[in-house]
């Protein structure tokens, strides 16, 4: 079985993705590719706050996914912490609290980032690192 996530195998994956550029390094991390993000660290919203006490999480993490499909099932694995909320109805992809990436395993984390860098990068791009791995587009 492949080892649990962290936060920084989203790092290293994200980095290691052909023609990504990084907005905020340092912190709150922007990972884009041809101007498009594909992951992003979130400040605390209003949007995303603890149940029980109402304060803002600290740690969301935003996932882009290929399509609604995706999205839903992401979402309804539940296996899986990924969860939504309002402000992100339409918008294709889900989001995750660095505090529970752990209940990933690193391999379907390492997967999912790439799908995120597939679902923002121009063909061209994606057609390459697929042929690069001898992959199906």
């Amino acid at each position: 079985m492949s080892p649990r996530a962290t936060v920084d195998d989203i790092h290293t994956t994200a980095r290691a993705m052909p023609h990504v550029s990084v907005l905020r390094p340092e912190r709150n991390p922007v990972y884009q590719v041809g101007g498009k993000s594909f992951v992003f660290f979130r400040t605390p919203r209003p949007d995303a706050v603890d149940p029980d006490t109402g304060e803002r999480y600290d740690d969301v993490i935003v996932i882009w996914v290929a399509s609604e499909g995706d999205k839903q099932a992401l979402l309804q694995d539940e296996r899986l912490p990924f969860f939504t909320t309002p402000h992100f109805d339409g918008h294709a992809s889900v989001l995750l609290r660095a505090s529970r990436i752990g209940e990933m395993a690193r391999d379907e984390l390492v997967e999912i980032v790439q799908e995120a860098w597939l679902a923002q990068a121009s063909a061209r791009r994606r057609r390459a690192w697929l042929d690069a791995r001898g992959l199906a587009d």
